[in-house]
């Protein structure tokens, strides 16, 4: 196969821009937005949090080393991208997951989901993603088994005794709102202090961790936005308990929605490239996870959401291509007739 990377490439006439920007300054910014909600998630479940990520890390990074290397293809651990795979992977798991069945997540995401179809910018769907939904139909009981942080510090690895704890999205599912206040305020949703996934319980770090890539231009506002504004939207308009405002509050707040919208459907090998592709893209993926809180029976949606999504695309970046400069609609009639 063509070395692509050693290629000596001269560009000759203009136009041409220019960028900064690497495969590897893009990971760095992503693993950057992520560090406040691992920081969190490090305060909240104790030093458990960060030895299951670090597991998940060094499991993404050696998997894909060694795919490669008895592919005898050219190294991309130095790319990050691997690094990011395994941090999000261990921030939609609880923190109680042993550390076998994330390293086995690992293998599934890097080598069956991004290496077998050619690695970075060639799958189809997000493969930490993909790595979860794996480890929730091979491993349910260890991926719903959520640690109570009032208890303490989560034992190693979960240990003999583990104080669980409902999430709030298993409140919603039972139409229970008042027993939802009881447990948790909307304060503490959204600050952080809840049982669930590494990644989930803050929605505060997981929003400044999205402005911060916002900021940095390494990801558009458009899905995020269409994305959390959907599910917004309609839990306010649909709610199945308790007032409009408050299940609309619970539902964006709770689960992995900040975590999905910001830095799982916003995957540029995965998601659309044109901005009004990015909107369909994020309306879809909200449609998706209000449809599985409401009618399915896995109290969250997101996951799924976003990988249906995924499969669609080639097809919405087809219908959304925007015109090519002197084409008239008459020609464009013309080409896609023949």
């Amino acid at each position: 196969m063509t070395d692509y990377k050693n290629l000596k490439l001269i560009a000759t006439s203009s136009p041409h821009i220019r960028g900064s920007e690497t495969t590897r300054s893009i990971m760095l910014d992503v693993i950057i937005a992520l560090l406040p909600a691992l920081a969190f998630s490090v305060w909240n479940f104790g030093i458990e949090a960060l030895v299951l990520t670090a597991i998940s890390v060094v499991g993404c990074v050696f998997f894909e080393w060694l795919y490669r290397k008895l592919m005898h293809k050219p190294q991309s651990v130095g790319d990050l991208s691997a690094v990011v795979t395994g941090m999000l992977l261990a921030m939609t798991c609880p923190v109680t997951l042993e550390w076998w069945a994330i390293l086995i997540g690992d293998f599934f995401a890097i080598v069956f989901v991004k290496q077998l179809f050619g690695g970075i910018g060639k799958n189809f769907i997000n493969p930490a993603l993909a790595g979860r939904a794996m480890l929730v139909a091979s491993y349910a009981g260890s991926m719903t088994r959520w640690f109570d942080p009032a208890s303490g510090s989560a034992p190693l690895f979960g240990g003999v005794d583990v104080t669980t704890a409902a999430t709030p999205l298993s409140y919603l599912k039972n139409m229970d709102m008042e027993g939802l206040k009881a447990a948790y305020s909307v304060k503490d949703v959204f600050m952080g202090f809840i049982g669930g996934s590494l990644g989930e319980v803050s929605a505060l770090m997981l929003l400044i961790g999205g402005i911060y890539l916002i900021w940095r231009k390494v990801i558009n506002w458009q899905t995020p936005v269409a994305y959390i504004g959907t599910v917004a939207v309609l839990s306010f308009l649909f709610p199945k308990t308790g007032s409009g405002l408050e299940f609309m509050l619970y539902s964006v707040f709770s689960g992995g929605l900040m975590l999905g919208a910001f830095f799982m459907a916003t995957d540029y090998a995965t998601s659309p490239v044109t901005k009004k592709g990015q909107l369909i893209f994020g309306i879809g993926c909200g449609l998706f996870t209000v449809f599985i809180r409401y009618f399915g029976s896995y109290n969250e949606g997101v996951c799924y959401s976003i990988m249906v999504m995924n499969c669609c695309t080639a097809l919405i970046d087809k219908y959304t291509k925007p015109t090519r400069f002197g084409v008239v609609k008459s020609d464009k009639k013309e080409a896609s007739a023949k």
